[in-house]
C-alpha cells in the first residue's frame, strides 16, 4: 500500500513540473513578424550611407528619366521631419519615358493573410496638380509569368498595390490597377502640401475579395474597405485569355519588394518631395 502511495505521488509531482515547464517556456508561433524601419539618417549626408553591405537598410534606387531630364534622389540636411535628416527625391514630368526615382527595400515575404502596415512622412513641394503622383509601391515581381515575358509591357511585369494621387488632383488612394482591380479611391481629404504629412497604409493581405484596406492620412481615415489585394491567378487567367495569352501566375505568391518616392511621375509638372520617418511591419 505503502509503495502504491510512493507511486502515485511520483505521478503527481512529474505532472506539475511537467506543466511548469510548458508555462516557462511556451511554443513558439509559426507566424513570423517583420519589421524594417529608417529615418534616412546619415554621418555625411551621403546617399551610399543607406545601402551598406550588409544589406540591412535599402536595397537600390529605381530611376527612370524622361528623355529630357535627370532625375534627383538625395539626403537633406535642410528639410526633415525627425533626427537631421530625409530622403530629397525630384521627378521631372514624364515624356515619351515614365520619369520615375525612388528607394527600394528588397527581401520581403508577404503572403496571404499577412497583416501589413506601412507607414512613411511626405513633404510635398508647391501646389501644383499632383494627380496621378504615385508615392508606394508594394510589387510581386516573381509571380509574373516568364513565358509571357514583355509582351504585355515591361511596366506590368511587377504587379502590386500602390498609393496614387488620384480623383482630381490630390486624393490620395489606393491604385489596383496592375492586379486588375478598381481604384479605392477617396476625394474628402485632399493631400496637405508643403508640410509635413504622416500617411499610415494598413492591408490583410488577401488575393480574393476578403482582404482589408485602410488609409490615414494625419490621423484622418481616409479608405476603410475590403477588397483583393493580391495578384490572383484565376483574374490574371482570365484577363491575358481576353487579349490571347496563356499566362499562369507563379507559385507561391508573394510580394517582395516595397519602393517608395515618385514611384512614378506622368503628371504635367516637375515634383519635388521628401521623405522621412519610413517603416513596413508584417505580422
Amino acid at each position: 500500500m505503502k509503495r502504491h502511495k510512493l507511486i502515485f505521488l511520483s505521478i503527481i509531482i512529474l505532472f506539475f513540473f511537467g506543466c511548469d515547464k510548458d508555462e516557462n517556456n511556451p511554443k513558439e508561433s509559426l507566424a513570423e513578424s517583420f519589421l524594417f524601419e529608417d529615418g534616412f539618417e546619415t554621418q555625411n549626408d551621403l546617399l551610399d550611407e543607406l545601402f551598406p553591405s550588409n544589406g540591412s537598410r535599402w536595397s537600390n534606387i529605381q530611376q527612370t528619366n524622361p528623355s529630357n531630364a535627370i532625375n534627383e534622389i538625395s539626403i537633406s540636411d535642410t528639410e526633415f521631419n525627425e533626427g537631421q535628416n530625409a530622403l530629397r527625391v525630384l521627378a521631372y514630368q514624364s515624356d515619351s519615358d515614365l520619369s520615375k526615382v525612388d528607394i527600394e527595400k528588397n527581401g520581403l515575404n508577404i503572403i496571404s493573410g499577412d497583416k501589413v502596415t506601412i507607414k512613411a512622412d511626405f513633404y510635398i513641394v508647391g501646389t501644383a496638380s499632383i494627380e496621378n503622383l504615385l508615392l508606394i509601391d508594394l510589387e510581386c515581381c516573381s509571380c509574373w509569368d516568364p513565358t509571357v515575358g514583355d509582351n504585355y509591357g515591361s511596366e506590368n511585369q511587377c504587379p502590386g498595390v500602390r498609393l496614387m494621387m488620384s480623383g482630381g488632383n490630390d486624393f490620395l488612394s489606393i491604385e489596383r490597377g496592375k492586379i486588375s482591380g478598381t481604384t479605392m479611391q477617396q476625394t474628402n481629404f485632399p493631400f496637405p502640401r508643403n508640410q509635413w504629412v504622416t500617411v499610415q497604409w494598413e492591408m490583410t493581405m488577401s488575393e480574393s475579395e476578403n482582404g482589408f484596406n485602410r488609409l490615414v492620412i494625419d490621423g484622418t481615415e481616409v479608405i476603410n474597405e475590403v477588397g483583393m489585394n493580391m495578384p490572383n491567378a484565376e483574374v490574371f487567367r482570365d484577363v491575358f485569355l481576353n487579349q490571347g495569352i496563356d499566362f499562369t501566375l507563379q507559385e507561391p505568391t508573394f510580394y517582395e519588394r516595397v519602393q517608395i518616392g515618385a514611384t512614378a511621375n506622368p503628371t504635367a509638372g516637375n515634383i519635388e518631395l521628401f521623405v522621412d520617418d519610413f517603416s513596413i511591419k508584417v505580422e
